[in-house]
């Protein structure tokens, strides 16, 4: 059964930085994308940054503040990092890692709560 695992989520003060970590287990292939979304309350899960056959992309919101990578050996190649940096208080939102498989299916981790304070 694939599973993602989220870590890094917390409180900081708007300025700061976070990482969040995310790693697939439970299958033998390589995911074709790895990325984070996030919800905040009241509003639709929104597309925060993405990676796709080794490109990146960012939601307009995050572009030049987070940036997201992805483990390249053997063990940690279903493993996606999110570096945020000045973090404001609209980023506070529950983060969820999405993974989709080489058979087009789609995987969501259980979210991550990141809150920024002014």
């Amino acid at each position: 059964q694939v599973q993602l695992v989220e870590s890094g989520g917390g409180l900081v003060q708007a300025g700061g930085s976070l990482t969040l970590s995310c790693t697939g287990s439970g299958t033998r292939y390589i995911f074709n994308e790895m990325g984070w979304y996030r919800q905040a309350p009241g509003k639709e899960r929104e597309m925060v940054a993405i990676w796709r056959n080794g490109r990146t992309g960012y939601g307009d919101s995050v572009q030049g503040r987070f940036t997201i990578s992805r483990g390249n050996a053997k063990d940690t190649v279903n493993t996606v990092n999110l570096q945020m940096n000045s973090l404001n208080v609209e980023d506070t939102a529950v983060y969820y890692c999405y993974a989709k498989s080489v058979q087009a299916r789609e995987y969501w981790g259980q979210g991550t709560q990141v809150t920024v304070s002014s």
